[in-house]
């Protein structure tokens, strides 16, 4: 099961501060955290995680210091839009692109071309990852399977149709 969701907490914990580890709080659609059980693994925005509580329709998960530094889950905050995917059973419908591994990079949004009702965005990331990433492949942003476009030294560009900005965070972005 995969869909939006929103934040409902982000709680700094920790001795101080500069804590880097923090509990999210997250809020599911109704029913879609149905059956869940700690222990059990969820992606939010790509970035797998281990439920630690649940509360109706709130899962909680416990974040990291390495995890804050790599992806963008420490950005969110109460009312952010998030992507999720449960775990696949046995039976499921596997569509789309199978993306298996954890988050590298956060990437920054270099441009953003709204060609009729496509959009055409460029990521900057950094030169070691780009052996990985390759034209016409696929990569995960914010946990959305996308085919890659274009290539560059320290960049690469991605189309979003209309299904895709409705389904994902990714439309909830400014797109110019």
């Amino acid at each position: 099961m995969q869909g939006l969701a929103e934040v409902d907490t982000m709680e700094q914990r920790g001795d101080t501060e500069a804590s880097d580890f923090r509990a999210l709080r997250v809020r599911f659609p109704a029913g879609a955290a149905e059956g869940a059980q700690q222990g059990a693994s969820v992606a939010i925005n790509g970035t797998c995680l281990t439920v630690v509580e649940i509360a109706g329709d709130i899962l909680g998960f416990d974040v990291m210091g390495e995890t804050l530094a790599r992806t963008n889950l420490g950005r969110l905050g109460p009312g952010s839009a998030v992507n999720f995917e449960r775990a696949a059973r046995v039976g499921d419908e596997v569509g789309g692109h199978t993306v298996s591994g954890h988050v590298h990079a956060v990437g920054d949004i270099r441009s953003k071309v709204r060609d009729g009702e496509n959009v055409c965005v460029t990521v900057g990331v950094p030169p070691e990852l780009m052996k990985y990433i390759l034209p016409k492949g696929f990569i995960a942003v914010d946990g959305a399977s996308l085919t890659v476009g274009e290539t560059g030294p320290d960049w690469f560009n991605v189309w979003l149709i209309p299904e895709t900005l409705r389904m994902t965070v990714l439309g909830a972005h400014s797109w110019g």
